[in-house]
């Protein structure tokens, strides 16, 4: 696993909504991306700079999923994220 930190564009706003959900605005390309919990979770932890093994490590505490499968669901969400040119 990388330690790697993945840091959010300034173009894009974060706002968390009720139950954890959020939601992404791309200010340059005027769309927006509704994040579950989860999402939510990994992305304010990117805006904190933590690393990829930090939000993995912490996700596992908080949630009742393993390290392999924490990791999984990090590295899809980041393939996501960066396709949409969210994060670098």
């Amino acid at each position: 696993m990388t330690t790697e930190t993945h840091v959010p564009h300034d173009h894009i706003v974060s706002t968390e909504l009720d139950g954890g959900e959020g939601v992404l605005v791309d200010l340059n390309a005027k769309r927006y991306y509704q994040l579950n919990e989860t999402a939510m979770f990994v992305w304010s932890r990117l805006e904190e700079g933590q690393t990829i093994p930090q939000i993995v490590e912490e996700m596992t505490r908080v949630y009742d999923v393993t390290p392999e499968h924490a990791g999984t669901s990090v590295a899809h969400l980041l393939q996501n994220l960066q396709t949409r040119k969210l994060v670098n």
